[in-house]
């Protein structure tokens, strides 16, 4: 049996890795294909096309790209009718990925949609014509799952694939130790994003608010994870033109969330991944003006942030475009390193929306629905 994969970031790619894993031990002589990630390469899956550099959001931003995202959209095409694969599954990437799912079905290859597009926070009716395209959607949260059934598509809610993934590797003390931590001084970590455009507009204001931070709170430590999409040496000189100290890592990156005192965080998956790990976070987010002025006209919940969302009020702070200055970031930061009465209401709404994220095996559920849309007859999936 052949699955390919199409996913365009860093996040997909982590879930893409957990999937192929978990096909891998349902069916070990299965094939496994298409665009990703290292992550996905070293579950076992054969990288055509590496997402390094790939990942772009924004209607503005887009636009910029789309002659590449064109040609990439023409080769991944090409690849189906070489490989001839038994389903493709798609991750995320959102637009890009339904206009490759609608080739797939022209070519009478079913698709199995992981990490939906968020209709239920923007343009519903994107919903009907996932619905119409894909074979199955399997749902990460109860309400996508309700949107998408409402829409007509054949969903099965899984759950949430990080209640699997993120849980520490490593004891605290050895994760102090492998960080080289100190127990005793406040730990803040930097998430500015995957992609090079938010590291572009997110990095320089938290590295200022770094430099705030230590005014007020001296001994605070801070790490920033390399993401695998962006260049290590471009975030040391990024970092060194800020005079302010922050340790790049590579890896056990939910440890260093477990020992972080407050972290921010572009938003996005990571400030879910925090949220498990019991991480109080700052969200924050830049995007082009346009396209924010757009987005406000479509987006239909008050909150951006994944916590916020799924706790059904604000939990914790979100800082965006003109809010999101050196200053204000700082001073959310402090309150959650000083403020003993908010930190602990922070924890508390935290692990309530812990609860709310369900049960594991949601990557197991996954892989089980793909094995089972891939076993369809021609027949089937053109009728």
């Amino acid at each position: 049996m052949k699955i390919m994969f199409s996913v365009g970031e860093a996040s997909g790619d982590m879930h893409g890795a957990s999937v192929a894993n978990a096909l891998k031990l349902l069916q070990p002589d299965i094939d496994l294909f298409g665009m990703g990630g290292k992550a996905m390469e070293t579950a076992g899956v054969r990288i055509v096309y590496d997402i390094a550099g790939l990942g772009v959001m924004g209607f503005v931003e887009v636009i910029k790209k789309l002659g590449k995202l064109f040609e990439l959209r023409d080769n991944l095409a090409a690849l189906m009718d070489a490989e001839k694969p038994d389903a493709l599954v798609i991750i995320d990437y959102a637009d890009f990925n339904v206009r490759l799912a609608k080739i797939a079905k022209a070519k009478g290859i079913p698709v199995v949609s992981y990490i939906s597009p968020s209709a239920w926070a923007w343009r519903r009716g994107r919903a009907k014509e996932v619905a119409a395209t894909v074979n199955r959607i399997a749902a990460i949260f109860p309400f996508e799952a309700e949107v998408y059934r409402e829409a007509g598509a054949d969903v099965t809610f899984v759950g949430h694939p990080l209640a699997d993934i993120v849980k520490p590797a490593l004891a605290k003390e050895e994760a102090y130790r492998h960080f080289s931590a100190r127990a005793d001084q406040p730990v803040v970590l930097l998430m500015p994003g995957s992609r090079q455009q938010e590291i572009d507009k997110l990095l320089p204001v938290m590295l200022e608010s770094c430099r705030l931070i230590a005014a007020r709170v001296p001994d605070c430590q801070f790490f920033l994870p390399v993401a695998s999409t962006i260049s290590r040496q471009m975030l040391e000189q990024t970092i060194d033109r800020y005079n302010i100290k922050v340790t790049l890592t590579t890896d056990y990156t939910y440890d260093l969330m477990g020992l972080s005192d407050a972290v921010i965080a572009a938003s996005g998956t990571a400030t879910l991944e925090t949220t498990l790990m019991g991480a109080p976070t700052v969200i924050i987010y830049k995007t082009a003006a346009l396209t924010y002025l757009l987005g406000k006209l479509l987006v239909n919940i008050p909150d951006i942030g994944l916590p916020n969302i799924i706790a059904g009020r604000r939990i914790v702070p979100e800082l965006l475009q003109a809010d999101a200055t050196a200053a204000n970031i700082a001073a959310e930061t402090v309150k959650l390193l000083t403020n003993t009465a908010v930190r602990q209401q922070t924890l508390a709404d935290l692990a309530e929306v812990k609860e709310k994220i369900g049960q594991t095996g949601a990557v197991n559920r996954v892989a089980e629905i793909i094995l089972e849309v891939a076993s369809l007859s021609q027949y089937e999936v053109n009728r």
